[in-house]
């Protein structure tokens, strides 16, 4: 595999670990990736959940967490670590100014289009901006806001197709459209961002995500003009991933027939591993919501069948009574728990030997 290039870092493996938030991917699986050379994320949402005040200092109890994570990471690595910042998080301003003061490597912001994200650069920061977009319109839209206004330009941009675990920013009948297809995206976004390459003299690396799975999948998009992967779902099943066993489990007993699109309280669609308690929510069973922080813009309190990040958090836990799990497409395809190492080595070999039968 080709290094990866993102502004002045150096990626020995083109392969960025996706942020999976309320407690899936905190310092222990980003700093595992990190340290076989790829890209470690941390997810920032919920992180302030595992703080004892969250309840009452909401931002602060966030903040806090967040700078634990990177500083946990940076003590069981020197790779390269970036955290995932969904810009429908109410306190995302404060969630990037930490990250930044901390000297994370790369922010990586989707869930939304970041059109703001530059203005929060300190003076002599040397952190990456990453937004993840979904079409080639998203892109120009992005890149022209940025350098109009903050004469900016992002060092990469992921591309997120439909197959992601996770919220989408598609609509729903979009998902299975073909038109919509990762393979599909791709050149549009290449062909937009190539033009602000060009015009301003830089590069903007494309990293493609959305269900890829194998090395296989990876020499293929690559293969299309994408510069790297962005991958979650493979490195759930790992030691090193944070959630707990049983989470990792319900991906090793899943089949094709179980990753189910819901309607997510945030208002967007989102893929999960279909269980008892998603089977309830779509019968218009609501379970009772107290919320003391209103943590999600999009999310309406008055109206919202349940608390995703309380669902979330049960499913991180292994409590699918009361909770679920995001998966990506492809979440059924894995069989047993491994290692990031062993995770990592399986990808390359998987690429060489995509590459050898050419």
């Amino acid at each position: 595999m080709n290094e990866l290039h993102i502004g002045n870092l150096t990626i020995e493996l083109p392969i960025i670990q996706g942020g999976m938030g309320i407690g899936v991917s905190m310092s222990g699986l980003a700093a595992a990736v990190a340290n076989e050379g790829g890209v470690g994320v941390i997810a920032v949402a919920g992180l302030g959940m595992f703080e004892p005040d969250y309840l009452k200092n909401f931002v602060e109890a966030n903040n806090r967490g967040l700078r634990k994570e990177i500083q946990k990471a940076r003590e069981l690595t020197n790779g390269v670590l970036g955290v995932n910042i969904m810009v429908a998080l109410t306190n995302f301003a404060e969630l990037v100014k930490t990250s930044i003061s901390e000297g994370i490597d790369i922010i990586i912001a989707g869930a939304g289009l970041p059109l703001n994200l530059p203005e929060y650069l300190s003076k002599g920061s040397k952190t990456k901006l990453v937004p993840i977009v979904s079409s080639g319109r998203a892109a120009k839209i992005l890149c022209t806001k940025w350098k109009e206004q903050y004469d900016y330009l992002p060092d990469a941009i992921v591309l997120e197709g439909p197959k992601a675990g996770g919220h989408l920013g598609f609509k729903r009948k979009q998902l299975e459209d073909p038109e919509f297809a990762l393979e599909k995206l791709l050149p549009d976004v290449l062909e937009e961002v190539k033009q602000f390459e060009d015009k301003y003299d830089t590069t903007i690396p494309v990293i493609a995500a959305g269900g890829i799975y194998t090395g296989a999948e990876i020499k293929e998009i690559m293969d299309l003009g994408a510069s790297g992967v962005q991958m979650g779902t493979r490195f759930v099943t790992t030691e090193e991933c944070d959630a707990s066993m049983k989470f990792k489990q319900t991906y090793i007993d899943s089949r094709e027939e179980d990753m189910e699109i819901i309607d997510s309280p945030v208002g967007m669609p989102g893929r999960a591993i279909r269980n008892e308690f998603i089977e309830k929510v779509s019968r218009g069973e609501k379970r009772p919501v107290k919320c003391p922080y209103h943590c999600l813009r999009t999310c309406n309190i008055k109206t919202t069948p349940y608390c995703i990040v309380s669902a979330l958090l049960n499913g991180r836990k292994g409590n699918f009574y009361n909770g679920y799990a995001f998966a990506g497409a492809n979440a059924y395809l894995a069989t047993k728990i491994t290692t990031v190492k062993e995770t990592m080595e399986a990808l390359v070999s998987e690429y060489k030997e995509a590459r050898s039968k050419k």
